[in-house]
């Protein structure tokens, strides 16, 4: 079976960030090692665009950017390191109004030797909700997570999370894990969306797991009262809760960096992340805009105006070809 260059692109991406062994996560997708292994050495050596199937006779290449632009997107990754090549080429059609591809991006890093391979340390959700969203607040997922921190003992991050933008709505940390930790939250959340005030046909369902706070008997009257309503996934089967667990990765992947000694500290942290996190972080399941753009109704526009520099774009490129041809 032969698979598009998307596909291949979205199973490496799946073994890498599996928590399981590769075998097994490959024998589950039922992929070849030895297929596998070599659409991977394709991928290193040149990225995502060396999964296509090539054809048996080379063709001219008339899109080819320019040594200006070359040099721009150069400058722009040694500015903004922390950026990945789907990321940077995102941010440069976005702020230079010239579209160039992540496959052409991760070439030209590759070739200057910007590339590193991060350390996985992901879950990644095997199975999507089996109820999609279609809006903001019409469903929220919270959870805990938990930091230690030096001479303290550990805290515990409560965070509310819409699932359809995945927007951090609100946040707190605390010293429990108690039921009314997660109405504190929630508190901030009905606030902050402004639910609490509005009059909405439908408040926020609220998605949990099963821990001893979510099945408490003052969150069951808290939801009452506030007249939402609250659904809990499968016991044993995070996936359900996918997304925060997600954030809760992300989250730790940059903030565990760095100790921490005083509370104050490890809350200005996360606090800053979670302000880049919903405004400046390209999110590759919204179509690469921000959660703040998807949340607060701006993705549409975005990804029209893409659209229209990446159409503008390639036209001036088979012009300039064309008068180099003539």
């Amino acid at each position: 079976m032969r698979y598009p260059a998307s596909e291949k692109l979205e199973i490496i991406r799946t073994v890498e960030q599996s928590h399981l062994p590769a075998k097994r996560t490959l024998d589950q997708l039922g992929i070849a090692r030895r297929t596998f292994y070599g659409w991977y050495d394709r991928y290193r050596e040149g990225g995502p665009e060396a999964l296509e199937d090539r054809p048996s006779a080379p063709s001219r290449v008339w899109n080819r950017i320019g040594d200006d632009i070359r040099e721009q997107i150069i400058e722009m990754a040694l500015e903004e390191t922390e950026l990945s090549p789907r990321e940077l080429a995102v941010r440069f059609t976005d702020e230079k109004r010239t579209f160039v591809s992540e496959a052409t991006v991760y070439r030209l890093l590759k070739a200057h030797d910007l590339i590193t391979s991060p350390a996985y340390t992901v879950i990644k959700a095997a199975e999507a909700f089996h109820t999609k969203t279609t809006r903001p607040n019409e469903m929220w997922q919270t959870d805990f997570t938990y930091f230690k921190i030096i001479g303290w003992g550990w805290v515990y991050l409560s965070t509310v999370l819409d699932d359809f933008s995945r927007y951090i709505i609100a946040w707190k940390l605390c010293s429990t894990m108690c039921a009314s930790d997660v109405t504190d939250t929630l508190d901030l959340a009905l606030e902050a969306s402004g639910c609490d005030g509005a009059v909405v046909l439908h408040k926020p369902r609220l998605l949990s797991d099963n821990g001893p706070s979510y099945i408490a008997g003052e969150l069951a009257e808290y939801i009452e009262a506030n007249k939402m309503s609250h659904v809990r996934g499968t016991p044993f089967h995070p996936q359900t809760q996918g997304k925060i667990e997600r954030w809760h990765q992300t989250l730790k992947n940059r903030v565990l960096l760095e100790n921490y000694f005083l509370p104050g500290d490890l809350e200005r942290q996360i606090e800053a992340f979670i302000e880049h996190y919903n405004h400046r972080r390209y999110h590759e399941s919204l179509d690469n805009v921000t959660p703040a753009d998807a949340y607060f109704g701006r993705a549409s526009a975005i990804i029209k105006k893409r659209e229209r520099i990446k159409r503008e774009t390639i036209e001036h490129r088979r012009l300039q070809h064309r008068k180099l041809a003539a």
